[in-house]
Formats: C-alpha cells, structure tokens, sequence
C-alpha cells in the first residue's frame, strides 16, 4: 500500500484516529513542520480538532547531515541516538556546534510559522502529535519529551508509514501510538508516497493560519 500524497495520506490516518478521537473537546492536533503539516491538516479536519505545530529540528551528524545523531525540540528538548554518536566517535564540540546552529533555525522557524501567536497550552489535552513517518524517530522522541514536560493529558503519535522497530522503541514513552502502515522491509518514508515533494513554508502558512476546524 502506498500514498498518492500527505494529503491523501492524512484522510486516511484521520479515518483510523476517528473512532477514539474524533470530536473530542481535550483534543489538539500538533504538526511537525514541513512535512507534518499537510497530514495533520486532513487529521485535523476528520477529528475536528484544532490544529498548531511544534517545531522539531534534526541534528545531522557533521558531513553526513541526511544521518540523525538526535533531534532538538520547542522548549529545548534534546535527544541523542547514543548509538551513533559513540560509534561515530562525534567530538562534544561538534555536537555542541550542531545543536547552536539548529538552535538559531529552531527559534527563526517558530517566529516565521507562528509569528505573534501565542504556542498552544497543552496542559491536560490529548495531544495527537502528526509526521508524514516514522524513520529512525529522533525528531518524534524529542517532541514527545520536550512535551510531556508541558503535563498534557496524553500524547499520541500519529503517522501515515512507520518503522515497525521504531514504534516498538516510542511506545513506552507514549500514551499511543496509530499508523497505517508498517512495511517490513520500511526503506524510507518518501517510499511509502508517490509524490513525495518538499512542503514549503507558503503550504505551511495556508494550512496553519487559522487553526481551528
């Protein structure tokens, strides 16, 4: 089974999501931007349930940036993959000049998606935190500490495609977990879609501005 897009993908998780959580006043809807966003927008509308992002950047390991060492979230949330820093040997001081270097993107992404909005109180909500998949799940690891320091009521992840070895590794750390599918051998994500194309920040900001459905 394979998606024609993110959008086409998000109705369908919106439709396995919709028995438990649709119509739920404590539900909210939080994007992981790009390529969340386009997803959590069809979530949003099958569960109506506001929608809001939560910026979540990768920390790419020095010359292979497309390879995750960890992940840096809203609030300051870091999670280390442990395993390939050690057998990387990545000094602490490259660590700590990637982690500078996406901090300053971090922040100028909240400012550019949100701009004078308010970030959404969570507190005692049922957060349904969306991705376009679950890979290696640094950048869902991180969100999902950064917002479990914020008392929500429960936290949800949800994506289209995943990893069935990284859904086993997320799930102690969550409340749920719902996919679609989870294809063995996985690959990667963009396998899973035909079209596969870059969200851009135009998409986010017409997805996003009004929020609420």
């Amino acid at each position: 089974m394979r998606f024609r897009d993110r959008a086409d993908a998000g109705r369908q998780l919106g439709k396995a999501l919709q028995p438990r959580y649709g119509d739920r006043p404590d539900v909210l809807v939080l994007a992981l931007p790009r390529g969340g966003v386009p997803v959590a927008h069809e979530v949003a509308v099958v569960l109506h349930a506001p929608l809001d992002i939560f910026v979540v950047r990768k920390l790419g390991v020095p010359g292979h940036e497309e390879l995750a060492m960890g992940a840096l979230a809203t609030g300051g949330a870091i999670v280390f993959n442990d395993e390939v820093v050690e057998n990387l040997g990545i000094p602490k001081s490259a660590i700590d000049r990637v982690i500078q270097r996406e901090s300053f993107e971090l922040e100028r992404r909240e400012q550019q998606y949100r701009g004078n909005r308010p970030a959404p109180d969570v507190q005692g909500k049922t957060l349904i935190v969306v991705d376009d998949g679950l890979a290696t799940g640094a950048s869902m690891h991180a969100a999902v500490q950064a917002l479990r320091a914020l008392s929500p009521d429960a936290i949800v992840i949800a994506v289209p495609a995943a990893a069935s070895s990284t859904v086993s590794r997320l799930r102690p750390f969550v409340d749920d977990i719902v996919t679609v599918i989870m294809p063995e051998p996985f690959y990667a994500v963009s396998a899973w879609y035909d079209d596969f194309s870059q969200t851009t920040d135009e998409e986010v900001h017409a997805l996003t501005d009004d929020g609420h459905y």
